[in-house]
């Protein structure tokens, strides 16, 4: 069994109002640098001797950059709540039917050392 994984990064605002107390930081419009990690996994295609084409999972990643990049999360179907589990699992329902394999999604913020990993695979 192989595991493959694509990388990429995107900048966001968010603020979690709906889900903390009044007063915590939370609660204010703020952003984070926010890093995924994609995680496809199998047997390599026969003939081809590859799990995945990376330049076709390079144009799946790239489309769901582009809706969250620079973007304010809250305003995103699917997001009016950005946790890290909420965004893990959007990001994971828009490549589930477009990478054949798909296992996991690690978002990561790194500058808080936080993330959350969602698979509907199990883990």
């Amino acid at each position: 069994m192989y595991e493959v994984f694509k990388e990429f990064t995107f900048e966001a605002a968010h603020q979690l109002a709906s889900n903390v107390a009044d007063g915590h930081r939370y609660g204010k419009v703020h952003g984070h640098s926010f890093k995924v990690e994609v995680f496809v996994r199998g047997e390599p295609e026969e003939g081809k001797d590859w799990l995945c084409d990376f330049a076709e999972m390079e144009r799946r990643v790239s489309d769901v950059r582009a809706e969250l990049d620079h973007n304010y999360l809250n305003d995103i179907e699917g997001l009016e709540v950005p946790t890290l589990e909420n965004v893990s699992r959007w990001i994971w329902r828009k490549l589930d039917n477009l990478l054949p394999g798909l296992d996991r999604v690690l978002v990561r913020r790194g500058s808080c050392g936080e993330g959350c990993v969602f698979s509907a695979r199990g883990l």
